[in-house]
C-alpha cells in the first residue's frame, strides 16, 4: 500500500514543479514586458525628437516617439520675405526652433539680407549655427537673455536708439507678451503670424496605449500638453509624469490640471530638459542613478 501513497505523493509534487515552472515563466515573460515598455515618450513634430532619444538612449533610457503636434503655415507667411526685402529692421525676434526654421526659409528667399537676431535660447540659436559660421556675418546672433522666456527676452533687448525696429515671426498661438513689453519700452514692432502648431489629426491607438503605460511624457510646447491633456482624458487614469521644456509648457499643464509636471527653471536643451527628465522618472521610480 505504500507504493500507491508514494505515487500520489509524487503525482503533486511533480504539480507543484509544474506550477512552480509557470509561475517562473510568467514572471520572467512580466518582466521583460516591463523591460521593453517604453520609459519615456517623445512628443515633438515627426522626425524632431531624434536629438532627445540619442541623449535618453546614451542614459539607458527606452523611448517611444508619439508626434502630438504638427506645423501649419500661418496666414502671414508670404509676407514675411516681402517684409524683409522692403524694410530694414534693428532686430528680428525668434522665439523657437520652428520660427527660426521659417524665418530663414524666408530670409533666403529674400536673397539674404543684413540681420541681427534675438533669440530667446542656445536650442533657438542652434538652428542658426551653420548660417552663422558661413554667411560673412549678413546675420548674426545679437542677443540671448539671461533666461530663456520670451518676458524676459522683451525686458532685455537691447534698444539702441528711439523708433528701434523689431520684425516679430511668432507662432499663430504665441501671446502678446512680447509685442506688448517692447512696444511698452519704446520698440516698434511688426509681428508676423508665420505659423501655427495643432494637434495630430490621427494618433495610432495602439501606440496610444503604450504610451498610457509609460510612467513620463516629455513636452515641449503648450499644444503638445493640450494635445496630451485631450488624450488622457479618455483614459480612467493617468499616473505618470510630465517632464516639459520650460515654465511656459509647465503653465499650461497646471492649467490643463496635470499634478506631475517637472520642468528647469532656465530652459533649453542644453542638459537641463534632460534634467527634469530624469528627475521625472525618479519619481515614478523608472531610473536608477
Amino acid at each position: 500500500m505504500a507504493t500507491p501513497a508514494l505515487l500520489f505523493a509524487g503525482r503533486y509534487t511533480n504539480c507543484g514543479l509544474a506550477q512552480q515552472r509557470w509561475c517562473l515563466l510568467r514572471s520572467a515573460a512580466m518582466h521583460l514586458v516591463a523591460e521593453t515598455r517604453p520609459q519615456v515618450v517623445v512628443t515633438r513634430e515627426l522626425g524632431k525628437n531624434a536629438k532627445l532619444i540619442k541623449e535618453l538612449g546614451n542614459q539607458g533610457i527606452s523611448c517611444l516617439e508619439l508626434p502630438l503636434i504638427e506645423h501649419k503655415e500661418g496666414p502671414d507667411l508670404k509676407k514675411l520675405a516681402s517684409t524683409l526685402c522692403d524694410n530694414t529692421f534693428d532686430w528680428i525676434v525668434i522665439t523657437s526652433p520652428e520660427a527660426g526654421l521659417v524665418f530663414l526659409d524666408a530670409w533666403k528667399s529674400a536673397e539674404f539680407p543684413n540681420v541681427q537676431i534675438g533669440v530667446v535660447g542656445s536650442g533657438t540659436a542652434r538652428v542658426f549655427q551653420n548660417i552663422v559660421q558661413s554667411n560673412d556675418n549678413l546675420l548674426k546672433i545679437g542677443f540671448l537673455p539671461s533666461k530663456a522666456t520670451g518676458a524676459v527676452l522683451a525686458r532685455e533687448l537691447p534698444k539702441s536708439r528711439d523708433g528701434c525696429t523689431v520684425l516679430y515671426p511668432a507662432s499663430v498661438k504665441a501671446s502678446d507678451v512680447i509685442e506688448r513689453s517692447l512696444s511698452e519700452r519704446g520698440f516698434q514692432v511688426t509681428r508676423l503670424n508665420t505659423y501655427s502648431t495643432v494637434s495630430v489629426h490621427e494618433v495610432n491607438q495602439a501606440m496610444l496605449a503604450e504610451a498610457a503605460l509609460a510612467p513620463v511624457v516629455a513636452v515641449a510646447s503648450p499644444s503638445a500638453v493640450r494635445a496630451w491633456a485631450n488624450i488622457i482624458s479618455k483614459f480612467e487614469r493617468w499616473n505618470g509624469a510630465l517632464a516639459c521644456i520650460g515654465e511656459t509648457s509647465a503653465s499650461a499643464a497646471r492649467e490643463a490640471g496635470l499634478q506631475k509636471i517637472y520642468y528647469p527653471e532656465n530652459p533649453g536643451f542644453e542638459g537641463r530638459w534632460m534634467q527634469s527628465i530624469m528627475e521625472a522618472l525618479r519619481s515614478q521610480d523608472s531610473f536608477q542613478t
